[in-house]
């Protein structure tokens, strides 16, 4: 990739801090709860009170609050941090916050800095010493030193230093000399500030902690550094030092019970769950089946690029690339536009064939996809029109693209993807009809049939989830499998790769999903009495194909589990077990087939002993290199 595209691989930290009038700590806390999701290898907390008093914890928040009990949390400005690890492996030392040399600094940081390795180097010629192998230590020691040596005040120190630094960041600093003060900056990594009605100001990675307290924020862009004194706030820029004026404030459109489990045992439960209302939101006031007409507000100024683009090129990683491929069937079935889907991952250092008649389509669930953002900044580069699809409501990616589309699932707070997925999807089929149409590629009365079924949906999804029961009973009799095979054609393919991602993700069995007729270029020679093996069989063209496929397995005695259309006999008397759907057209059956799939993974892990929301090793966007 061309060294001007400057995007680095951070991984999701979440970050909390506070300043006002109240004790800081139970905002901290708490805020760290609702952030556990981004990261929960160790957690830690700083607090003012005339001292500077730093806590921090190996494991998961409720470690930390457990370390605490006995401690001095009081204090009205803090912060605090909960760890994805990066640099240094998890434990009490590498865990943040950090502190400067003569302890009177404390930072928490989200995201990398790439050239600490010689920043360090260079400190420890001039005396510094580390405690951790982390680059965040070196970055607050690095403030401290521009601070004494160039003598300036702790924000100049701060704005000097990250003009220095190679990365991404979102930080925040508090200072024992400076018991009013909280300094924030971000590059590359979300940050937002909550302006509270009593004087109060939070900052966030996201707005899941605010919203009990305030539903104003600002959402810092990047290079932008908030200093935060005596009740005030300035926003300034990093490069320059001038004062934003008059920063935009947003109203949050979040409630609590959507950030809380609602009775259910786990939130990956809860959102499998949440499904047909999530699916109903993604489409609410998009659709008028009556008269088969449609309407986007980010689609509407560039319809004219979609109908004659040459070429779509969909970037994404994980579940979000799935629902990628899915919408390469939809555009080229009914659109007719040839569509390439790409791993935001690699298309970004390619050295890709891009033009000014390409579309580039972007899906993320968070809208803070590393590999996305720089992706898209590549594709935007060579002249392409830029089209988002993300669920989080001022996250860069709406920022940095043409125009988008919001999928409005609600806050998805367990790490394996579920409603994401299915909202994507289904934004993604109102487009490519709604393109289709305006190409002259759909006729009227069909365009209102597909319409019409899209709204039959989230009822139907209601009842794909009646078959809970029986999913519970399969999962008791494979949970101690090694492996499993999932099997798709056509649309189905993509829902195999997805739900083979899910029972990786959260259970650790090994999975792999394939094109059903691939199967016996490779894959057969895995089959035997104990490979359980999940097709996707529902009715539609390629259903006698897939009916040979089970044949197949079935000689080599596989363990077939079926996914089919409501009624199916033909297949019942084949498999072993066998989870019935309702009937839909062939384009919209991923939105369907996925609840089935999602709901097996979810209790095979939960048999196993597997935390479902916060799988080993995994963060809510993987946004790793």
């Amino acid at each position: 990739m061309p060294s001007q595209f400057n995007f680095f691989i951070f991984l999701m930290c979440g970050i909390v801090g506070y300043i006002g009038g109240r004790d800081a700590y139970p905002f901290l806390i708490n805020g760290l709860k609702r952030l556990e999701y981004r990261g929960y290898d160790s957690a830690g907390i700083a607090l003012l009170n005339n001292t500077l008093n730093v806590y921090k914890k190996a494991g998961k928040v409720s470690e930390l609050e457990e370390f605490v009990a006995d401690k001095d949390i009081h204090g009205t400005v803090g912060i605090g941090h909960t760890r994805w690890a990066t640099h240094g492996e998890p434990n009490d030392r590498n865990a943040h916050p950090h502190i400067s040399q003569d302890g009177t600094l404390a930072i928490i940081h989200n995201g990398i800095i790439e050239n600490y390795a010689s920043i360090k180097e260079a400190l420890i010629t001039k005396g510094h010493t580390f405690s951790s192998d982390t680059d965040t230590e070196v970055l607050i020691h690095f403030i401290e030193d521009i601070r004494d040596n160039a003598k300036v005040e702790l924000e100049e120190a701060v704005r000097l230093a990250l003009n220095e630094v190679v990365g991404a960041y979102a930080i925040a600093i508090i200072s024992k000399n400076h018991p009013n003060l909280l300094i924030a900056a971000r590059k590359g990594s979300p940050l937002v500030v909550g302006v509270g009605n009593d004087g109060a100001y939070f900052i966030a990675s996201d707005a899941t902690p605010i919203i009990e307290y305030t539903r104003n924020v600002i959402y810092l862009e990047d290079r932008e550094i908030a200093v935060i004194q005596d009740q005030k706030l300035v926003i300034k820029n990093i490069n320059d030092n001038k004062v934003k004026k008059n920063p935009y404030i947003e109203k949050l459109n979040l409630s609590i019970e959507s950030i809380e489990k609602g009775g259910f045992e786990n939130f990956m439960l809860k959102e499998i769950y949440e499904q047909p209302r999530s699916i109903l939101d993604s489409m609410r006031g998009r659709i008028n089946t009556k008269n088969g007409t449609f309407q986007m507000s980010g689609l509407r100024e560039y319809e004219h690029k979609f109908i004659n683009a040459k070429r779509i090129i969909i970037v994404a990683c994980g579940t979000s690339w799935h629902a990628g491929l899915v919408a390469e069937y939809l555009f080229e079935d009914f659109a007719r536009i040839p569509v390439e889907v790409e791993y935001a991952s690699e298309f970004r250092y390619r050295n890709p064939v891009v033009g000014e008649d390409d579309i580039v389509i972007a899906i993320s669930q968070s809208g803070e996809t590393a590999d996305t953002l720089a992706a898209i900044e590549l594709a935007k580069s060579k002249g392409a029109m830029i089209f988002g699809i993300c669920n989080v409501v001022g996250s860069s990616i709406p920022r940095m693209t043409h125009a988008g589309a919001y999928t409005h699932a609600g806050p998805e707070i367990g790490v394996a993807s579920t409603k994401a997925f299915t909202a994507q999807v289904t934004v993604l089929t109102l487009i490519a009809l709604h393109i289709a149409q305006l190409r002259g590629k759909i006729a009227d009365k069909d365009l209102r049939r597909f319409f019409g079924e899209l709204e039959t949906i989230p009822s139907k999804v209601e009842k794909a989830l009646l078959s809970n029961d029986l999913i519970i009973k399969i999962a008791e009799h494979f949970k101690d499998a090694q492996n499993f095979l999932y099997l798709g054609r056509g649309y189905c393919f993509p829902v195999a790769l997805e739900g083979a991602l899910k029972l990786k993700e959260i259970s650790y069995i090994h999975a792999e999903g394939y094109p059903a007729a691939e199967m016996k270029h490779g894959p057969i020679a895995l089959i035997d009495e104990n490979m359980p093996v999940v097709v996707i069989a529902t009715e539609g063209a390629n259903y006698e194909k897939v009916v040979s496929n089970i044949q197949e397995v079935k000689a080599r005695k596989g363990r077939i589990i079926a996914i089919v259309s409501e009624g199916d006999v033909k297949i019942k008397a084949m498999a072993e077990y066998v989870i019935e759907i309702p009937h839909t057209e062939d384009c919209m059956v991923p939105l369907l087939a996925t609840i089935p799939l999602q709901l097996l993974s979810y209790h095979i892990a939960i048999m196993r002993g597997c935390n479902v929301d916060q799988p080993r090793n995994l963060a809510k966007s993987v946004t790793v290199e």
